[in-house]
């Protein structure tokens, strides 16, 4: 006697959604391992390695790598604060936090390079200091800070919704101090959530294109991201040359996340 499955119409919903999957992904990936091989392996690993692109490339990982290395601690202390305390005002901050996700990224790139130009606020006030984050690396950070701080952000706050405060005050009986308690009782449980959004954060900021490309300037093995670089192939018809550099970015990118999925398994 066969078992009937619990979930309704589960050929039909499991063929509806094999469609969509090979329609919006697997097609599309299809086309872009397919499309570089026109130019056969030795015109590939020419196109990937031209020290253009391993520049742009080198920018656009490092950049997105440091910061979503910033925004997990950032995010975590946001997170607990939004979680933890009532203040005036919470309602409006935690609106804020989703502001980069809601603007159009242009107007992000438009507003943070108004702020960090060198007549800007924040510009103004660092260029006594020595410090130009405007039309440099530095710019490219700040502004993949802004856009993947809501990830890290998001990600945490339901994991400290449910973190338990008997194992804090339990730990603070036992006589532990707030930093060995933070160490060993929150941080442990926090810790795939954690890598979670420093995932998302980084993925974002590797793809990231409008809020960067005004406040970087662009100038070739400077500031030149890497999704700016496939543009300008793209612009030039050079499809194959394009294509090969969005296959080394997926192929790197999935070396990224096949490496924190195997840190969340060994955390759980």
């Amino acid at each position: 006697m066969t078992r009937r499955s619990a979930l309704p119409g589960f050929g039909l919903t499991l063929g509806i959604t094999l469609t969509w999957v090979s329609l919006i992904v697997l097609i599309p990936l299809a086309a872009l391992m397919l499309r570089p091989w026109e130019l056969g392996f030795a015109g590939f690993w020419a196109s990937v390695t031209e020290p253009r692109v391993l520049a742009a490339l080198q920018l656009s990982f490092g950049a997105a790598a440091l910061a979503a290395a910033v925004n997990v601690p950032l995010g975590l202390l946001i997170a607990w604060v939004m979680v933890r305390y009532r203040f005036p005002g919470r309602r409006i901050a935690d609106a804020v936090i989703d502001m980069p996700l809601a603007l159009p990224t242009a107007v992000a790139g438009i507003a943070l390079t108004a702020l960090f130009a060198p007549k800007g606020w924040l510009g103004e006030a660092l260029a006594p200091l020595g410090i130009k984050v405007a039309y440099t690396p530095l710019g490219v950070l700040m502004a993949l800070i802004f856009v993947g701080l809501p990830f890290v952000v998001r990600i945490v706050e339901p994991v400290i919704q449910d973190l338990p405060v008997d194992a804090e005050e339990a730990a603070a009986v036992l006589g532990a101090t707030r930093f060995q308690t933070l160490r060993r009782v929150v941080l442990p449980a926090l810790a795939p959530a954690l890598l979670t959004g420093f995932g998302a954060a980084l993925a974002r900021g590797v793809g990231e294109y409008g809020s960067v490309i005004f406040i970087a300037g662009n100038r070739p093995m400077v500031s030149e991201i890497a999704p700016l670089l496939i543009v300008i192939r793209l612009e030039q018809l050079n499809y194959a040359g394009a294509a090969s550099l969005g296959l080394a970015m997926l192929a790197i990118s999935f070396a990224i996340l096949l490496t924190i999925n195997r840190l969340q398994r060994r955390m759980a």
